[in-house]
């Protein structure tokens, strides 16, 4: 399955709890301390983990 996920890195605040629910979609970037997608292409499963991880964003600033 492929979904086009944004971040929008103005907005993230770094919190990681994208990349606490879904590691293999999101990660911290080590230059800036804010979220990235790392994947766009994941399974049937991983989307449920990704749609959590969309609603668990405390700024909102996941889009896909």
């Amino acid at each position: 399955m492929s979904v086009s996920l944004r971040i929008d890195i103005d907005e993230c605040i770094g919190c990681g709890v994208c990349m606490e629910i879904c590691p293999s979609v999101f990660r911290l970037d080590d230059d800036e301390g804010k979220a990235m997608v790392i994947s766009q292409d994941y399974d049937d499963k991983t989307k449920d983990l990704v749609k959590e991880a969309i609603e668990s964003c405390p700024i909102g600033c996941i889009n896909g």
